[in-house]
């Protein structure tokens, strides 16, 4: 699941970049739009925790907002 969280990270982070949305709520649906991007390309399943995924995300703003 660490390999799933970093990957939807790093489109995370492109999508900010490229769209120039840098505060926390555009970085929410940045997050919300990218796991619903990986559900529609079978990367993840209903099966998987994405709750627990989401949140982890959002636990990483601090960092990424940082960074960016």
């Amino acid at each position: 699941m660490e390999f799933e969280i970093e990957e939807i990270l790093s489109l995370v982070k492109k999508k900010m970049r490229e769209q120039g949305g840098y505060s926390r709520d555009a970085y929410k649906q940045y997050v919300v739009e990218t796991i619903d991007y990986f559900l529609e390309k079978g990367k993840l399943t209903d099966d998987d925790n994405l709750e627990f995924i989401e949140d982890r995300l959002m636990d990483m703003w601090g960092t990424v907002g940082r960074e960016q």
